[in-house]
């Protein structure tokens, strides 16, 4: 069961997901066609609908020009 913690957690990575994109300038299909991926891809994630695996955020880091280290980092300073 989540907690409201967890609820507040999740709500701060998939921010900090979404705003990565748009501080690249990138469309959700933009960012879609640089993955590989279908469009809804990326939408599901950035609306929680869908996880992201660790080796599935790297992707998206590195293809955003955003070290996966960098995205801890600012999703840990944003949880103080």
């Amino acid at each position: 069961m989540a907690t409201r913690a967890n609820l507040a957690e999740k709500k701060r990575f998939l921010s900090l997901v979404r705003q990565m994109r748009v501080d690249a300038g990138l469309r959700q299909a933009d960012l879609a066609r640089k993955l590989g991926e279908p469009q809804s891809f990326v939408s599901r994630y950035e609306s929680g609908d869908r996880r992201l695996d660790v080796l599935e955020l790297r992707h998206i880091c590195t293809v955003l020009g955003v070290s996966l280290a960098d995205f801890i980092k600012q999703l840990e300073g944003d949880a103080k």
